[in-house]
């Protein structure tokens, strides 16, 4: 059976500008067609309006129709509007009497016969939308008046045909740009895969994130048994100093009091019948960072606490981001700062952990953006990532649990599928 190939990230990069430029270059081209429709349109009807409005105001119009002589009337305005269809380029000018029976018509045959349309019951101007002998038109009908008495009424259309055939040269334009950019995107997309691939090489977007989530569970294991050394190191020189001074009793004490805050932790940690020793290791380095940082540290692990489906490496980089926001979060809070970590199992037998923090919290406005790549509301440099909680989400979610905040006191509370025995 042949192996399933897995997509390099500079892949899928590339494919992932590739489509974003295609769906943006069909939606520029239906917005500018659109726009391109209503426009035409809207020309159509200003050249219906004002062609018809200047053919109803010329005196020799209202002198035509004025006449008893229907015959006369059409004989002296059908060249005059056959000319004027030809020069304002519309595609029909209907004059007709008061009660709507054509006088002029684009199709000689057709004079004498009732115009198809609306006729106002006012003497106003009306545009509209209408189909007549011609097929559907945008037409535009004006009264022609003598005084204070209609004589009669002028009509003028372009047909809908005639409307789409001039947005033709448009969409050639359109096509131009959506090709153009198209085009632009494709180019984007290859140096976009140039870079990814020179960074990442041939490597799946799995393993990059694995790298991700080795390098900050590296990074947080290193920060905790930094601490954790230092905090010994402190110890042990003020009891060697406390030895030299011969106060013995205080040396031993302060030896002591480091193994039974030690020992509480170790226990806890001892006592999970499926614990991640790596985790252990981290807790009790973290539990030393905290003191260092003059933060109170508690931890409640239950002994039944299960284990879950993610590895040493991913578990570490859960559970040691969350505590490191905590512990940021609570250093620059008010006082009395803590800490406090959890793991319990839940009623469904999954792990369940929680991080708490007297902090001052995450402002609602910036609750949706905190697990965005890139995104910290710390200052930038080394403490101002942007990277911590994207990748625990990143993580979360890989193994199908659940990942949510809480506030009063602010608490990250995560849910992961227990692993089977």
């Amino acid at each position: 059976m042949a192996l399933r190939r897995t997509r390099s990230a500079a892949s899928l990069v590339f494919v992932a500008v590739t489509v974003a430029v295609a769906v943006l270059s069909l939606a520029i081209a239906g917005i500018l067609i659109v726009d391109g429709q209503r426009t035409a349109r809207g020309e159509a009807e200003r050249v219906t309006q004002a062609v018809a409005q200047t053919v109803a105001d010329t005196a020799q119009v209202a002198d035509a129709l004025a006449s008893a002589d229907a015959a006369d009337a059409s004989a002296l305005l059908q060249p005059q509007v056959e000319q004027v269809i030809v020069d304002a380029r519309v595609d029909f000018v209907t004059i007709m009497d008061p009660d709507g029976i054509r006088i002029t018509h684009r199709d000689r045959e057709r004079i004498g016969e009732p115009y198809l349309g609306s006729i106002p019951a006012a003497p106003v101007a009306l545009t509209e939308e209408f189909t007549g002998t011609l097929g559907p038109s945008v037409r535009t009908i004006v009264p022609v008046e003598r005084g204070d008495r209609i004589v009669g009424w002028v009509s003028v259309g372009v047909t809908i045909g005639s409307i789409t055939a001039t947005l033709g040269p448009r969409l050639l334009v359109v096509a131009g740009i959506a090709a153009a950019l198209l085009a632009a995107g494709l180019v984007g997309a290859v140096v976009a895969r140039r870079a990814t691939r020179q960074v990442t090489g041939d490597l799946p977007a799995g393993a990059i994130r694995d790298a991700v989530s080795s390098f900050e569970s590296l990074r947080t294991l290193g920060e905790a048994l930094r601490a954790q050394t230092h905090e010994h190191g402190n110890r042990m020189h003020t009891a060697i100093a406390l030895l030299e001074l011969g106060r013995t009793a205080e040396a031993i004490e302060i030896l002591a009091e480091t193994s039974r805050q030690s020992q509480v932790l170790v226990d806890q940690v001892a006592a999970r019948r499926d614990g991640d020793p790596t985790v252990g290791a981290l807790l009790l380095g973290k539990a030393s960072q905290a003191k260092e940082r003059g933060i109170r540290w508690r931890s409640h692990i239950e002994p039944d606490a299960p284990r879950s489906v993610l590895t040493p490496v991913d578990a570490v980089s859960v559970v040691g981001n969350l505590i490191d926001n905590a512990l940021d979060a609570a250093a620059s809070g008010p006082e009395p700062r803590w800490v406090e970590v959890r793991m319990t199992r839940t009623t469904d037998d999954e792990l369940e952990i929680t991080v708490s923090d007297s902090g001052a919290g995450v402002p609602a406005e910036l609750e949706g953006r905190i697990f965005e790549h890139g995104f910290s509301t710390k200052p930038a440099g080394a403490d101002g990532r942007g990277v911590g909680l994207a990748l625990v989400s990143a993580i979360v979610d890989d193994a199908g649990g659940s990942l949510a905040l809480e506030r009063e006191p602010t608490t990250f509370r995560v849910v992961l599928p227990r692993r089977d025995p």
